[in-house]
């Protein structure tokens, strides 16, 4: 059965026929969309891999989708699922994602709309396990620990320093530069301040449907730092905010999380790890998109490396634990 057959099948046999279905551009993943046009109207069919052959109760979109919508976090309706095929038909919210809407906004509604996406933040941070859902299961088992933020640091030395920029650095100097990730990474394990993240919280995974926020792509959410989703939003790879906006955006962030009691953190220490864990986050998010370009030659993502390197500078002045790191960097940094 090909992936058409498989959306046709969740629909009844009258209408299969005339099913409109449409090919949607994804973003960096193994998931394909695709729209779905009927007569009882639009609707989005995601073809997802990880769904083939696994229980409901432990596909990780379903439990995290269930997880968010009990906490009235908006997501896109669930209308059917089919493990056979790996087809989730969802609600259809539309093509307008925050990037979109951004070109269209004057200062005071640019600001206004990332503070309604702020307290969305904090609501999906302020989630606990409750009787129905132990610490045991996802996504309060998953952690951004040393070995998750290793891998991403290490698919960072494979896909870009290795491939993409092969040459710039050195074997000595990459595995000098590995050992000062790994003290990166230690610095960032402080269970004690983590909150439940999405994961992957930029503006192209935040829709606006009828001028309401719509968070999709949530399925990797996990436990961590509460300014790993901060950094996702406020130095996006796809948006550069305003200096002046994003510290403002940092401050709102803080009073919020310490207003809902979510961390003891200072406001210095929260800055500080800001900027160390903005370096990791974008240290991935190149790693990403140097594989996206080479290895599974998708180039529609090679203009965002140059803008996320970009940011390195900033952090790397501001924190002395970044400065021998920021020194093996320069040959990428400054090209």
């Amino acid at each position: 059965m090909d992936v058409l057959d498989s959306i046709r099948q969740l629909y009844p046999p009258s209408e299969r026929p005339i099913l409109d279905i449409q090919n949607i551009k994804g973003d960096a993943s193994t998931r394909r969309y695709f729209r779905v046009n009927s007569r009882r109207g639009s609707a989005i069919a995601c073809i997802d891999p990880v769904l083939l052959n696994i229980a409901p109760e432990r596909y990780p979109f379903l439990i995290v989708h269930d997880l968010f919508a009990c906490h009235e976090i908006r997501v896109p309706e669930v209308y059917e699922t089919s493990g056979d095929t790996g087809v989730l038909l969802l609600e259809d919210c539309g093509d307008l994602m925050l990037q979109d809407e951004i070109p269209q906004l004057n200062a005071g509604q640019l600001a206004e709309r990332y503070r309604q996406v702020i307290n969305l933040l904090v609501r999906i941070q302020s989630i606990r396990p409750d009787g129905k859902t132990a610490d045991s299961m996802i996504p309060f088992s998953l952690n951004f620990d040393h070995e998750k933020l290793m891998f991403e640091f290490d698919f960072f030395i494979e896909h870009a320093l290795n491939a993409y920029f092969t040459g710039r650095l050195g074997e000595a100097a990459i595995a000098r530069l590995r050992e000062e990730f790994v003290a990166i990474a230690e610095l960032l394990m402080l269970p004690e301040h983590f909150v439940l993240n999405h994961r992957d919280f930029h503006s192209r995974n935040i829709m606006l449907f009828g001028d309401e926020p719509v968070v999709i792509d949530f399925q990797d959410a996990r436990m961590g730092l509460p300014q790993y989703d901060a950094v996702s939003l406020l130095r996006d790879s796809y948006v550069q905010l305003d200096v002046g906006l994003l510290e403002e955006l940092k401050r709102y962030h803080f009073d919020q999380i310490r207003q809902q009691s979510l961390t003891s953190m200072s406001w210095q220490e929260y800055l500080r790890l800001f900027d160390l864990m903005a370096f990791q986050r974008n240290i991935k998010a190149v790693g990403t998109f140097c594989y996206q370009t080479l290895g599974a030659g998708n180039s529609s993502f090679e203009a965002n490396i140059a803008p996320t390197l970009s940011y390195l500078r900033d952090y790397i002045e501001a924190r002395p634990e970044l400065a021998t790191a920021g020194k093996l960097l320069e040959p990428i940094i400054s090209c």
